[in-house]
């Protein structure tokens, strides 16, 4: 499916910008959640880039649909780790909007690019 490398995608590079950026915030967490809250919210960012690449891929454009499913479903588990991050205390509240802010653009470009990958080509068998 890679007639794009998935390195020219924008919303590939801002999820890499994204996974910098949780990992800087998390380098902040208390080192008791170093095996919880920092451990899981940096899985589930570095989740976002690395399925947009796997799609990408992948030989079918219901497979590349798939994994950017995959990638949608790890921007909500973001948002709700950074709820409860700035319910511990573990991030201030302007951080916190800040952060859902780039991921709410970042989930809606999956979620048009999901849109559009799920969508038959006409033409095609």
């Amino acid at each position: 499916m890679d007639a794009v490398s998935y390195k020219d995608l924008i919303v590939w590079q801002r999820a890499m910008d994204f996974v910098a950026e949780i990992y800087r915030l998390t380098g902040s967490f208390p080192k008791d959640e170093m095996y919880g809250m920092t451990s899981q919210i940096r899985r589930a960012a570095v989740s976002i880039p690395a399925n947009i690449a796997e799609g990408n891929g992948r030989a079918s454009r219901r497979d590349y649909a798939h994994f950017v499913s995959i990638a949608l479903a790890s921007a909500r588990e973001i948002e709700t780790l950074l709820l409860i991050s700035r319910g511990l205390g573990f991030i201030s509240s302007g951080h916190a909007e800040e952060l859902d802010s780039k991921l709410d653009e970042i989930a809606r470009m999956l979620f048009s690019m999901h849109r559009k990958l799920a969508t038959p080509v006409v033409g095609t068998n």
